[in-house]
């Protein structure tokens, strides 16, 4: 219901009661509104905005799909869209690896292979053996072999006996004759070996297992005398130039005068021997003794240091310390002496070790020799 508000004043003053308006037209028409119109000279710049179009998220749908098609099977093998490649058949693989290409990939992959290979070995064989340095005592040629053998044999007449060095590194044995090498060591043990086999066959002794005897013994020997220079050494708190392969090689050089020694004695017997023995091994101390002196006298010796908490509070002194020129002179003293005594040590133990290893090779007389045969006879069997 509707009703004129405007109606309800009477003409007294008073207010009049509502009357109902039944009629909407009674009301009067209501004033349209005003329609927007942009002010003169305004260009939105693009067209009016229609009505928005379907909601696609970027997706192309495509009307031709049937949803209604039955799903096919799924292949878990390979992925969608892929087909699995076919075999090939070993004639095909075959004609393939001998194609140059395939070839030379192979060999190259076959090259680096080997070469790390010999990487890995060589890391491994260098932790536990110095290839290195055994290059150092084997880098001879024969006119140093032929020079050194000559100097251990007449050490008498040689006046430099100083090793040579390139700045930090000792020269190599065939620029310098003084220096020591293990290939007249080893080539001496087993000529050594052999001899021996040689003698004990012309005195009936020979057997497969004295040739085992004598190779195991001299060895034992040399790692004996190791021990025992090393121990001493250390036992002994004496500083040397001197590394183990030193040692080896000049302890190994004893061979040398062990193989004439043997020679003489097989020509003279034992006087032959003897006399051998006896000017080789005066030749054999009077090469370790010049050879060894400069390395052994020239070893680094610590300088000595008061107990802790001898003078103040620390290994420092206190600075009204003065060292005494007593005590300076007695370790010096005492460290030139302990290395005499050691150089002495080898030189003796040298031919005392020579006559142990050769004195049972040597026959107790000399060996007969062959009668000799007509022409075109044959020797009886």
């Amino acid at each position: 219901m509707n009703f004129n508000a405007s109606r309800n004043v009477g003409q007294g003053g008073g207010i009049r009661k509502a009357k109902r308006v039944s009629d909407v037209a009674a009301m009067g028409v209501p004033s349209p509104a005003p329609s927007y119109s942009p002010a003169p000279g305004y260009s939105p710049g693009y067209p009016p905005a229609g009505p928005p179009p379907a909601y696609q998220e970027g997706i192309q749908l495509d009307n031709t799909q049937d949803f209604g098609a039955p799903v096919p099977n799924a292949n878990y093998g390979y992925m969608g869209g892929y087909t699995q490649p076919p075999i090939p058949n070993p004639a095909q693989l075959g004609s393939m690896l001998q194609q140059p290409i395939v070839q030379d990939m192979a060999l190259q992959y076959g090259n680096q292979l080997a070469a790390q290979g010999r990487d890995v070995v060589q890391r491994e064989i260098n932790k536990y053996v110095p290839v290195s340095r055994l290059r150092y005592y084997f880098a001879v040629d024969t006119r140093y072999v032929m020079r050194k053998l000559l100097l251990i044999i007449f050490p008498y007449t040689h006046k430099d006996w100083m090793v040579k060095y390139d700045q930090d590194t000792p020269v190599q044995p065939r620029y310098d004759l003084n220096a020591p090498d293990l290939y007249i060591p080893s080539m001496g043990y087993v000529t050594y070996v052999l001899l021996a086999g040689f003698m004990l066959g012309l005195q009936h002794r020979f057997s497969p297992e004295q040739i085992g005897m004598q190779a195991s013994s001299a060895l034992a020997y040399i790692l004996f005398e190791m021990i025992m220079y090393l121990v001493t050494l250390y036992v002994t708190n004496t500083n040397t130039n001197l590394k183990t392969l030193d040692l080896v090689a000049y302890s190994g050089y004893k061979y040398i005068i062990m193989i004439a020694s043997l020679l003489a004695g097989l020509m003279l017997s034992k006087t032959g021997y003897y006399c051998s023995l006896l000017y080789s091994s005066f030749a054999l101390s009077y090469f370790l003794v010049k050879s060894l002196r400069l390395q052994l006298l020239s070893g680094s010796q610590a300088p000595s240091q008061p107990p802790y908490g001898a003078y103040g509070q620390g290994y420092a002194p206190s600075p009204g310390y003065a060292p005494s020129p007593y005590a300076q002179s007695w370790g010096k003293a005492g460290g030139t002496k302990r290395r005499v005594y050691f150089l002495l040590f080898v030189a003796v133990t040298q031919p005392l070790l020579s006559w142990w290893l050769t004195y049972h090779l040597v026959p107790s007389a000399a060996l007969p020799s062959l009668p000799s045969l007509p022409a075109g006879a044959e020797p009886a069997r």
